[in-house]
């Protein structure tokens, strides 16, 4: 399953692509891009029904394990289930719903010898696309509650069964956008429908090379960086 992703590294750009729609926002030209991985904070566009605006809100990726707030468990909601399974139900119910915006993102391959290869995949020629997420507040006894979220999976498409796999993040369609957020009215069944497969998409899927290791050189006198 998916447990890196990259996306923009500048906030101000998430916030204008946020306002706007991939087809209208092209100016990347400044932007650099930046990994996400589980237990990262990642920028989680919300709809704020106070101000009656998108904004962007820092969140952990992970839930907080129930006896161990330092261990990343649940990363990942099933669709299918993300309105019943008592972790993610209430959050579902109150619209606590969010989206990420990401350039690609990683799906895993299991290896014989226990190892996942890893295999990335890219969005064709969109600029970014949105990933549906749930997010809660966590008081965990610290000065602030720990905002959380989760990312919403969907069954894999053709492309990335393929691994094999038989799951990918829940990528929303730009029309979309409005009823996951809240931000139109929908009924929570109307914003349960927007997770869907994507199929036919001009995505690619190309494997992870792993940098080489190099052997560290045996430590002489006019070498001795190599003790270290």
């Amino acid at each position: 399953m998916c447990g890196k992703f990259t996306a923009m590294a500048s906030w101000a750009d998430i916030v204008a692509f946020a306002e706007a729609t991939p087809e209208t926002y092209t100016d990347l030209s400044n932007d650099q891009s930046i990994t996400f991985r589980v237990m990262s904070v990642v920028p989680v566009i919300v709809w704020d029904a106070a101000q009656k605006k998108r904004r962007i809100v820092p969140m952990r990726w992970s839930f907080p394990h129930p006896r161990n707030p330092n261990i990343s468990q649940p990363i990942h909601a099933r669709a299918e289930t993300i309105d019943t399974t008592p972790a993610f139900a209430d959050a579902f119910a109150l619209g606590q719903r969010g989206i990420v915006l990401v350039r690609n993102f990683n799906e895993g391959r299991e290896l014989e010898n226990g190892k996942t290869e890893q295999h990335t995949i890219a969005l064709g020629d969109a600029a970014a696309a949105g990933i549906a997420f749930l997010f809660r507040s966590f008081d965990l006894g610290g000065p602030a509650p720990l905002n959380a979220c989760v990312m919403a999976t969907v069954p894999a498409n053709a492309l990335i069964a393929a691994l094999p796999t038989d799951r990918m993040p829940a990528v929303l369609a730009q029309g979309d956008w409005a009823t996951w957020l809240g931000e139109s009215p929908a009924t929570p069944a109307e914003a349960k429908s927007c997770l869907k497969t994507v199929e036919g998409a001009a995505w690619t899927m190309t494997r992870e090379e792993r940098a080489a290791t190099q052997k560290r050189a045996r430590p002489t006198v006019s070498d001795p960086k190599g003790l270290f």
